[in-house]
């Protein structure tokens, strides 16, 4: 099962929209952040802008790293599938140390948007996960999902080991049939990956009744996978 599906950020009226396709995720990460919005009462704690922590990796298990766009739409997802133990939103592939979402925004610290998932094998094998990630998002859109356009989206499989590598290529070989256009994911070693904020740790569920994000974009794509949303 693969499908492609267009992803479209609900972005303000802008008059320099040329901009507004270069930084999408700073508008919508100023958007939910502000304390004037009538739907946040209080400022963010502090403490939320803080790196997640790391879960743990039980005895047996493996570690998957995907991006396809927004991870808040891959966490959504991926969490709820049998077999995977943990998902947390994170960052690599970038030369910047220690990046925050700012950092990522602005498209100069090289990393992409990615989920760190933990995995039972027994349950359910780096294969399968990937075709759910093929289903997930549009792997033929060079460094883009829909509106969120930048290096950051960018479809990319960071493999753990040789075996991880030999499985993505095959698999992207084998989703290809499924696109008309040319499939453009990146299959790249795995480097040091940073967890994102602890804001962005499950963000779809927490938010979804007052983020048009999650609404618009978010929302669709679960239910088109038959997943909770």
């Amino acid at each position: 099962m693969f499908r492609s599906s267009d992803k479209k950020a609900c972005l303000p009226n802008l008059r320099n929209r040329r901009k507004a396709r270069r930084l999408p995720c700073f508008y919508k990460v100023t958007a939910y952040l502000s304390a004037e919005l009538p739907d946040r009462k209080e400022p963010m704690d502090i403490s939320q802008k803080l790196p997640a922590e790391l879960s743990s990796v039980p005895e047996g298990a493996e570690i998957a790293i995907l991006g396809a766009g927004c991870f808040w739409c891959i966490e959504a997802a991926l969490g709820q599938i049998d077999g995977i133990d943990s998902v947390i939103s994170g960052y690599m592939g970038g030369s910047r140390e220690n990046p925050s979402y700012e950092d990522i925004c602005t498209g100069s610290s090289g990393h992409a948007e990615v989920v760190r998932v933990v995995f039972d094998p027994a349950k359910i094998d780096f294969e399968r996960i990937l075709a759910w990630f093929w289903d997930l998002h549009d792997p033929t859109q060079l460094n883009r999902q829909g509106n969120d356009v930048g290096t950051q989206y960018r479809s990319v499989i960071f493999y753990t080991n040789a075996l991880q590598k030999d499985i993505a290529e095959a698999s992207k070989e084998a989703a290809q049939k499924h696109f008309d256009r040319p499939i453009v994911t990146e299959i790249s070693p795995a480097e040091t990956f940073y967890p994102a904020e602890r804001y962005h740790q499950g963000y779809y569920f927490e938010n979804k009744s007052r983020n048009g994000y999650c609404q618009f974009v978010v929302e669709p794509k679960l239910k088109k996978l038959n997943l909770k949303h």
